[in-house]
């Protein structure tokens, strides 16, 4: 790769964590992913008698790349995971080019692997009724978690969005949210009375927490900290089970079925996006894939010239 100079390939990582973290905001989970395929991409290079550590960034040349992703196709990792690393390359090396310390991108002159996204899994609308309906113990914990599901549904928040709210955040009276993003985006997420109720009961229970050890934090776990992903998918498999729901039901399918159900109830795409916080109208137009095929069900299930075909 010209231009890589002397530079070695653990401190071109380490300055590309650097620019993830503080320039680019990327989430922990977007870093960790950067960094494990670099990783990886390093363990294969010493593999494959590159150098002894640490391994000269000039060493990732266009025939070692190539042979890097074809040892993991070889080994069955998916195409999906096999697109992910290459967008990981590529962007690890236009970073090095912006910077002056690589003069190309080899990752560039690698193709693609063609995937094909899935349609995003939205629950039917009878089914978030009776999640959200579902009766329970009257435990400031059910209490939380019936503003925390009826939250999830009314705003379309990601379940990092929702953990990382604050007191501050919340105006019950005008019913919104500021919510913080992916790339520290703000943007308002706005709720119906329903939800508002369902958050006033847990504001008052939360005054009565135990103990409370974040106090800036929203939504509190038994301890009094501030409530984890993790905790929310647990939270929510507990409400599936007591309703007889399926446990592959997840948080982010109730986002899913924000969009959807709105969707199908005739709101604008663009509002949808906003809603969401989508940068590109691209991925919120997927949803018009899954509006398109309950339409496509329900005429063929209505229309009398459908059903008779189906009988002829």
């Amino acid at each position: 790769m010209a231009g890589a100079g002397a530079l070695t390939l653990p401190a071109a990582v380490a300055a590309f964590r650097t620019y993830l973290e503080a320039e680019r905001h990327a989430s922990p989970h977007t870093v960790r992913n950067y960094l494990s395929d670099l990783a990886q991409l390093e363990a294969f290079a010493r593999t494959s008698g590159a150098g002894a550590p640490p391994l000269p960034l000039a060493c990732l040349d266009l025939s070692l790349l190539r042979a890097f992703l074809a040892d993991l196709y070889a080994r069955g990792v998916s195409h999906t995971s096999l697109a992910r690393k290459l967008a990981t390359l590529r962007s690890f090396f236009d970073f090095l080019c912006r910077r002056g310390l690589a003069q190309d991108n080899p990752a560039r002159q690698l193709p693609l692997p063609a995937t094909r996204r899935p349609l995003p899994r939205a629950l039917p609308i009878d089914q978030v009724f009776a999640l959200l309906d579902a009766p329970g113990p009257e435990t400031p914990l059910h209490v939380r978690d019936r503003a925390i599901l009826e939250l999830l549904y009314a705003t379309g928040l990601r379940v990092g969005e929702l953990v990382r709210l604050d007191m501050q955040d919340l105006d019950l009276p005008g019913r919104t949210l500021r919510v913080r993003g992916k790339g520290k985006q703000e943007r308002l997420a706005f709720f119906g009375p329903t939800a508002a109720g369902t958050l006033a009961a847990y504001l008052g229970a939360r005054a009565q927490w135990p103990q409370i050890r974040d106090t800036a934090a929203l939504f509190l776990n038994h301890r009094g900290g501030r409530l984890s992903a993790r905790g929310v998918h647990l939270l929510l498999q507990r409400a599936c089970r007591r309703v007889g729901l399926s446990q592959s039901v997840s948080p982010h399918m109730l986002r899913h079925s924000f969009a959807t159900h709105l969707l199908d109830s005739g709101a604008d795409l663009r509002g949808i996006q906003e809603l969401l916080g989508h940068r590109r109208l691209s991925t919120t137009q997927r949803y018009t894939h899954v509006s398109l095929d309950r339409l496509t069900a329900v005429y063929d299930r209505a229309h009398p010239r459908a059903r008779l075909e189906e009988t002829s």
